[in-house]
């Protein structure tokens, strides 16, 4: 098949390329604009606790005062406010009141702070549109208002609250995305440049790959319209590495072939189609392994996840066809200029380092193993010490954001749960009034749950059939703390109600408490699921049913590895109470997923050069010495691209950059190189069982003639196929 798609797209480039840019423009003139939502219930399904209570507030208490927005005062010389600043902030209220901002629906003032040094205006938007982009227009649009009222006198104004971290997220987004793009770029020429000294070969992927950027992003746009799919603006950070990453790595791994068949004495035309049939299996089952193990995402209950999942595999896809088509077409049409002006493409280098490493694998195979293994092993231990936490929007921009700063200076001035108090709703199941007389009982033994501040009865419906409580937490909403904290006061709730009633509790600290329980469903579905689908196609690719199950517990091993690095290096190094609580999952099918692209890469060259006679330790030493450049630059390349999401300024981006670039580095010159191939030269011919994958396909076929590119530790000699079998 793969040699079909070859000689088509060989023999017709310019009209391959002529289909790409049509379905290009197509696509991108007609996608619909992609949403954003940074709302974090939007992630949870309906089933969840703190979804129904919202539900319920929503039913209950329409007009319920819940603030999007707080604009925190104090003075700029640090002083207690005065009765004249008092004043100035009833003023800025009131006026900001009258400028009837697009979806603010009632200002009003907050209370001050028991130091008297602070106090508050409190904005409510359209509970609609929580987490909506035009939330964050008016987030901006009441800091300039505030600002400009505030001028001429003695305070000092910040905005903070949900919109506002919406704006500052935004912002901080669209500042890391920037810096993302330009330092994927510089470092994808940069090390082309240094491999191949080719500036036509350096530039290439990145205008090919620019192309099915558009093209991608373009469906993406039609899938997350078409299925209703909540969008997040971290995806397009992603997105920018994922395409550049992974096209270059498809980009490799065909123009490494190409150079070799080139090598071997075949016609540039025919060079290309041998390096399409022979690296285009291993090439779609890798993207094959990726695009399975980010379809697994669906299953997740997460929003965030499940729009992430389809918008990575509709992307990796894109990816694939291009590598099976457009990149063999432009650069089939270039021909071997494309190395220009180097001409180390004419002949192999002599004494290669991978040559040297081939031998040492090939001489040693169980020493190799043994100490890869242990790498991975004792890395894996600071695994044990992972901790999550769940706030997103902190997580996801700097400290020095203006919503950030407020968050943390109202931490200091109120209750640490001040900003995000829980509500527990209680609702009558009969439709009968409640009784009153109970409330003052309720509020008492909600106050005396561990770790609350104060919880008291501040609302009833009109109809009297539903209260609401508001609990204060010692703990800001999105701690361990307070986790544990409204925990102990969901248990309180229920188990105190009275007969005839039911509570919910709701609020920031219950989203996180339920999406903590989601997560770690998520753990028990999505890891097994895409684990299973990965060796299931492992096994086709090696009619094998041994190799997928050490390869895929290789795998594993450097997932461990990752883990317990990043857990080091963020944790215990830089002091994170914990990291990203999505970290793992992502890390999981990233390092799973693309870690399973070189091991495929590597076995896959392993498995021929055992059809070419050779003993299963002689195979594993050329299949270094071969596919071990283009796994060491693919993986470099793909790591250093992942590596610039740590210049986004935000610990989310940054936990996720350090982690993913330094699973791939374990993947690729850990596993690839030396794990997985020592570990198939030890086990041998019973690695491929029940299969004969690695059996030679004619008799003598290692000893001559065979058409193919000879090797041995000594020499270098070719025998050439005119058919052109080999590349």
């Amino acid at each position: 098949m793969f040699r079909r798609i070859g000689n088509a797209v060989v023999r017709h480039p310019i009209w391959t390329i002529v289909a790409w840019l049509i379905a290009a423009v197509a696509i991108v003139a007609t996608a619909p604009s992609l949403p954003s939502n940074s709302d974090e219930s939007s992630f949870l399904p309906k089933s969840y606790e703190s979804i129904k209570a919202a539900d319920l507030q929503q039913k209950a208490f329409p007009s319920a005062f819940t603030p999007s927005a707080i604009a925190l005062y104090q003075r700029t010389d640090g002083g207690k406010l005065t009765a004249a600043d008092q004043k100035d902030v009833a003023r800025i209220t009131t006026e900001l009141g009258k400028k009837h901002i697009d979806q603010v629906q009632k200002v009003v003032p907050g209370p001050p702070s028991k130091d008297g040094k602070y106090t508050m205006t409190l904005v409510q938007m359209d509970s609609k549109n929580a987490g909506q982009p035009k939330q964050a227009d008016a987030a901006k649009e009441l800091r300039e208002q505030a600002k400009e009222l505030a001028k001429g006198t003695q305070l000092d104004v910040k905005v903070g609250g949900s919109a506002a971290q919406a704006l500052d997220q935004q912002d901080s987004s669209k500042r890391g995305e920037a810096l993302i793009g330009i330092g994927t770029f510089v470092i994808i020429l940069v090390t082309l440049l240094i491999i191949f000294r080719a500036p036509i070969l350096a530039v290439l992927p990145l205008v090919l790959i620019g192309l099915v950027s558009a093209v991608a992003n373009g469906l993406i746009a039609y899938a997350t319209k078409l299925f209703g799919l909540e969008a997040n603006s971290s995806i397009s950070s992603i997105l920018i590495v994922v395409l550049f990453g992974v096209g270059t790595d498809y980009f490799l791994f065909l123009i490494f072939r190409y150079r070799e068949s080139l090598r071997a004495g075949d016609e540039p035309k025919q060079a290309m189609i041998n390096a399409v049939d022979r690296v285009g299996e291993a090439i779609a089952s890798a993207a094959g392994a990726v695009i399975i193990a980010f379809l697994a995402l669906v299953l997740s209950t997460l929003g965030f996840l499940k729009q992430m999942g389809p918008a990575l595999a509709i992307a990796v896809g894109a990816t694939l066809v291009a590598g099976l088509t457009l990149i063999p077409a432009v650069v089939s049409l270039i021909g071997p200029k494309v190395f220009w002006p180097s001409k180390s493409w004419q002949k192999e280098p002599q004494n290669a380092r991978f040559a040297a490493l081939g031998r040492g694998v090939q001489r040693r195979p169980a020493l190799t193993a043994i100490v890869s293994g242990l790498v991975l092993l004792v890395l894996s231990l600071g695994s044990l010490g992972y901790k999550a936490t769940f706030d997103l929007a902190s997580g996801s921009m700097p400290k020095t954001k203006e919503s950030m700063v407020v968050q943390d200076e109202m931490q200091k001035a109120y209750s640490a749960g001040a900003a995000a108090p829980t509500d527990v709703y209680l609702s009558s199941t009969d439709g009968k009034q409640l009784d009153g007389s109970r409330f003052k009982e309720y509020a008492r033994k909600l106050g005396e749950v561990d770790g609350v501040a104060s919880a008291r009865m501040t609302q009833l419906n009109k109809e009297g059939t539903t209260a609401d409580f508001t609990v204060t937490l010692k703990y800001e909403a999105s701690t361990d703390k307070a986790i544990d904290a409204v925990g102990r006061v969901r248990d309180v709730a229920h188990s105190a109600a009275p007969d005839g009633t039911e509570a919910f509790v709701g609020g920031m600290s219950s989203i996180y408490k339920d999406i903590d329980e989601a997560v770690n469903h998520d753990y028990r579905t999505v890891f097994p699921v895409a684990a299973i689908l990965i060796m299931i196609i492992l096994g086709l690719l090696l009619r094998s049913v041994v190799a997928p199950w050490y390869l895929i517990a290789s795998v594993g091993l450097g997932f461990g590895a990752t883990l317990g690095a990043t857990v080091w290096i963020f944790q215990n190094g830089q002091g994170h109470s914990g990291l990203m609580f999505m970290l793992p999952v992502i890390m999981y099918l990233f390092v799973v997923a693309i870690g399973t692209d070189y091991n495929i890469l590597m076995i896959a060259r392993l498995r021929e050069e055992a059809r070419e006679g050779r003993d299963p330790r002689e195979a594993a030493g050329m299949a270094l010495r071969h596919a071990g450049p283009t796994v060491a630059a693919a993986g470099f390349i793909l790591a250093a691209t992942f590596a610039t999401m740590m210049l986004a300024g935000n610990s989310l981006l940054s936990e996720m950059g350090f982690a993913v670039s330094f699973g791939i580095v374990v993947a690729a010159f850990v596993m690839a190189m030396f794990f997985t191939p020592s570990l198939t030269a030890l086990i041998g011919h019973a690695a491929w069982w029940p299969g004969h994958g690695d059996r030679a396909e004619t008799p003598g076929a290692g000893a001559a003639g065979s058409g193919t590119v000879r090797h041995d530790e000594d020499r270098d000699t070719t025998a050439h196929d005119p058919a052109g079998r080999r590349g």
